[in-house]
């Protein structure tokens, strides 16, 4: 079933023109994955797609009978609107409901926790809310609402949304795109700001559940495990790819290699043509100035520039002596947090560690702690003579005044030295890095915040570091970008110490990595990052397995260690407890019985809140009473007739 149809799309702005007449459709069931370089307008067209922006000309068409929930890039948020508010803004009838029975139970929570009785008024108020939930049965909503909200870490649903963090705010959008039952989602970058644990739950989900999905992300290892389908903006035109991320690769090469075979074989043309209209009278015939106006549509098509795979572009990182890194019996701590315990490491020559963890546990701490940007508690860090630290933090680039790119490089370095001993000029590494010739000359307060980013991150590695110290190096940088800082940091000769949550990065990069488990705990594991979820998970099984074991063990334990009687009764029932055995087998019968029904009236939605009330309370009376019944007949029924 198709969902919706983009055909025949464009949009520019000025004479940049960011996709020409482009078309693609989305099924039932699909998840695609849009994929392109930073400013060719990925966000544009999910916009367009969404009916925020309109398009040059083109159209797209969605099913009348469908909903789309759309997660932006950057969220313009209402002010003074809470949490709440934020995620249950709907007039769905079940969202009213759910929205209103949060509320009630949250302020009934808050009246148990100031242990003060909980007022007439607001009892009433929940008897209703939970009437109305009953009768819309949304407790599917409701149970949504939940896991989502407990897994998001959103505790405080009455808090202003201004008062929350820019990743914060982004989790209680993207919180909010997946509690309302949509039938498409598109969403833009819905991994930023999150940690790995949250970025699997959210692979899980969207994984699993069946969702029709139009994403962009950057990051390849969430990619790769939940779309099933690729599409790629290039050159103002798209490409599609049914398959995985190494699929897209693949072909893609294939591409550009036939791409290249193309054009050279037209620029050999447009040199023979070229010949020709030098070497020609002025054009009198009819063929002649037709052969000239096919030259000129020639003479462009030959003049279009093909994407090359970049060369090999790395730095010869100043020389490190023997010793590079002490780290001896760290301790830092916040008065209300503690944050690293007794952490000890000495780094060794030609490192590339990882740090991972949830947020908040402490990695971009240890960053500050090694920088002297922080104090530590106890212990101490000590650098050899050698070490020139790179250090990228998540801070932004601080510039004085409104100077131009290229001007601000050529601060930090004119030149760059080669691993291979050559100089290259700060002009062809930011060209290298993505940065055109043009852009060079942009000024600072002109460029966008991803640009600022990769900016910061290339005067890091301009200055020819031997210890890198990288804080997020990853966040919003496209693909093409990351491929490159991977094989520059692959091919760099100093240590490495980057903190990311981006796995494909963290596998294809780092040695072994440092996972921050809070409490001040750190694990040291030698191997990339699936290896150590694999092993997780590996001893999560173990653990859960010995669990049940040492409980199996503990009640075998107990019933070996039953005092026995000094005298021992005799192992046959009575006649008068052979009478009570068979009619507690009836009575239990007419128990599950009363339960069962009850159970099933509860839940028809028809019942008053005092029929609720009354019910609510039998039922727990017949549990109870099931529960001494059984134990009195497995008692009896141990015993022979």
């Amino acid at each position: 079933m198709n969902y919706l149809t983009v055909e025949n799309v464009t949009k520019s702005y000025g004479e940049k023109i960011l996709f020409d007449q482009i078309s693609f459709g989305i099924e039932k069931g699909q998840k695609i994955a849009l994929i392109a370089k930073n400013g060719v307008g990925k966000s544009t067209l999910l916009n367009i797609i969404a009916g925020i922006e309109t398009p040059d000309s083109g159209l797209v068409t969605t099913r009348k009978d469908i909903t789309i929930a759309y997660l932006p890039q950057l969220n313009a948020l209402e002010a003074e609107q809470s949490v709440l508010d934020l995620i249950l803004d709907s007039q769905n009838p079940s969202i009213v409901a759910v929205k209103e029975y949060e509320v009630c139970l949250a302020l009934i929570k808050k009246q148990q926790d100031q242990q003060l009785p909980v007022p007439k008024e607001l009892s009433e108020r929940m008897e209703k809310s939970l009437l109305e939930v009953e009768r819309l049965h949304a407790w599917d909503i409701e149970s949504r609402v939940k896991e989502v909200l407990s897994k998001f870490g959103i505790d405080n649903i009455f808090q202003d949304i201004n008062e929350l963090s820019g990743g914060q705010k982004k989790k209680v959008a993207l919180a909010k795109t997946l509690i309302h039952d949509s039938d498409l989602l598109i969403l833009d970058e819905p991994t930023n700001h999150l940690d790995i644990d949250m970025i699997e739950w959210l692979e899980e989900y969207l994984s699993n559940n069946n969702i029709t999905l139009l994403m962009v992300t950057h990051d390849r290892y969430f990619l790769d495990q939940v779309c099933n389908y690729i599409i790629e903006l290039d050159r103002s035109k798209l490409y599609q790819y049914k398959g995985k991320y190494d699929y897209y690769l693949e072909k893609k090469a294939e591409r550009l290699a036939n791409e290249a075979v193309t054009l050279e074989r037209i620029r050999q043309l447009y040199r023979n043509e070229l010949a020709w209209v030098k070497t020609s009278p002025q054009a009198r015939t009819t063929k002649a100035k037709a052969r000239i106006k096919s030259f000129e549509v020639l003479k462009e098509e030959a003049h279009q520039k093909v994407e090359k795979q970049q060369e090999g572009f790395f730095i010869q990182s100043e020389r490190l002596g023997n010793k590079i890194l002490e780290i001896n019996n760290l301790h830092f701590s916040y008065p209300d947090k503690e944050l690293i315990r007794d952490f000890s490491y000495t780094f060794k020559k030609g490192e590339k560690c990882g740090i991972v963890g949830k947020n908040g546990t402490g990695k971009s701490t240890l960053l500050k702690l090694i920088m002297e940007e922080l104090k530590p508690d106890a212990g101490k860090i000590t650098p050899g003579l050698t070490v020139q630290f790179g250090y990228f933090s998540q801070d932004n680039l601080k510039v004085e005044g409104n100077k131009r790119m290229i001007d601000i490089v050529k601060e930090h370095a004119e030149v760059v030295r080669l691993q291979s001993g050559n100089y290259v000029g700060a002009s062809q590494f930011l060209s290298y890095f993505g940065f055109s010739y043009e852009q060079q000359y942009t000024y600072f307060e002109d460029l966008s915040g991803g640009e600022k980013r990769k900016l910061h991150l290339l005067i890091t590695l301009i200055k020819n570091p031997n210890f890198l110290l990288l804080d997020e190096p990853t966040n919003d940088f496209d693909i093409d970008t990351l491929n490159l800082l991977e094989e520059f940091l692959d091919h760099f000769q100093g240590v490495v110490l980057v903190v990311s949550h981006d796995r494909w990065f963290m596998n294809k990069l780092v040695d072994h990595i440092f996972v921050f488990e809070g409490e001040g705990k750190i694990k040291d594991y030698y191997g990339n990052y699936t290896e150590y979820r694999l092993e997780r998970e590996k001893q999560e099984k173990a653990r859960k397995r010995a669990e049940k074991q040492r409980r199996e063990s503990e009640i075998r334990q107990e019933e070996t260690n039953v005092d026995v009687p000094p005298i021992i009764k005799s192992q046959k029932r009575t006649y008068k407890e052979n009478r009570e055995f068979e009619a507690l087998e009836v009575e239990i019968e007419l128990l599950e019985k009363e339960k069962e029904d009850l159970l099933e009236r509860m839940n028809s939605g028809s019942a008053t809140a005092l029929e609720l009330t009354e019910w609510s309370t039998r039922y727990g009376e017949l549990e109870e009473e099931l529960d001494e019944k059984m134990m009195r007949w497995l008692e009896l029924s141990e015993k022979e007739e």
